[in-house]
């Protein structure tokens, strides 16, 4: 069994997503996140290998035909209307078969459905999806005109309203925001973001962006924590609070049970339902077990 987090460039309109959603069958939809001021929505589906990477490529159909880039809205970074499609696997010894699924994912949405697809993470050498989204759409397209950058699979320009896919094969990672209290600015959470993060000297294995959320009124700190068994998320508050004023927390889809331990019981977390979005239970609710 392996696991895959697409993520998608609408966090609006629910028939949209609803119709994307159930396109990734037959793998189990575990979960599906929608957020209206980042545009974007996180999917987490299970299936089987020999099964996943076509699952992927449908939902990719799905996205590429229901989403158009030019019309986006959202202040999360994005460079495709499936952004990015990774591969996760869940034990060690299936590290090799989730880059197999994600190569082969990869090579169908490139090659069916016209979408250049470029790889990070181990696939890629260690390239991040920030060196890829910089610039934004545009930014990207240049480079490829420029000829400084090519596809790993597909074609070499954009597909015209779609752009383009990132996907990789990694083991578990945790999406988690901090929105700080009323009244704190958005450079004081860019500020925070750009200490969290490792590249900046902060917490291991950890990327940060500040956001300011419109429907909120808002700043946000948004964090994607790659080892949350090494970085528990209560690292990522405390180390948040010590800075500014904290209203509540958000996990994004899945977490291992390990990434809560120690996770300070005063701090909200709207929407956290142990049953949903704590991966062991997760899985066991839909009869299967991490391997």
């Amino acid at each position: 069994m392996l696991m895959s987090v697409p993520n998608v460039s609408e966090g609006v309109d629910v028939a949209l997503i609803e119709e994307v959603a159930a396109a990734f069958a037959p793998a189990i939809l575990l979960d599906v996140h929608r957020d209206a001021d980042h545009g974007r929505t996180v999917l987490t589906l299970v299936s089987e290998q020999g099964e996943l990477a076509g699952a992927i490529a449908r939902g990719a159909a799905a996205a590429v035909k229901r989403i158009d880039l030019s019309a986006h809205s959202g202040v999360h970074p994005r460079v495709g209307a499936l952004d990015v499609a990774p591969v996760v696997y869940l034990s060690p010894d299936r590290r090799g078969a989730a880059c197999a699924e994600a190569l082969l994912a990869g090579h169908l949405i490139g090659d069916e459905l016209g979408v250049p697809v470029f790889l990070y993470g181990d696939l890629a050498a260690g390239r991040e999806r920030a060196e890829l989204r910089a610039g934004g759409l545009e930014g990207l397209t240049g480079r490829l005109a420029a000829n400084a950058l090519k596809p790993d699979f597909g074609p070499s320009a954009p597909h015209p309203s779609a752009g383009v896919a990132l996907v990789a094969a990694r083991p578990p990672m945790v999406a988690f925001n901090v929105e700080l209290a009323p009244g704190e600015p958005l450079e004081r959470a860019r500020e925070i973001a750009a200490e969290l993060r490792e590249s900046g000297g902060g917490l291991p294995g950890v990327r940060a962006i500040g956001f300011w959320l419109d429907a909120k009124s808002r700043a946000q700190v948004s964090c994607n924590v790659h080892d949350p068994f090494t970085v528990p998320l209560a690292r990522i508050v405390d180390f948040v609070r010590e800075r500014a004023a904290v209203a509540c927390a958000e996990l994004v889809g899945l977490a291992p049970r390990a990434a809560f331990d120690g996770f300070p019981d005063e701090i909200e977390l709207p929407g956290f339902d142990p049953q949903r979005h704590l991966l062991e239970i997760a899985l066991r609710r839909a009869g299967l077990a991490i391997s």
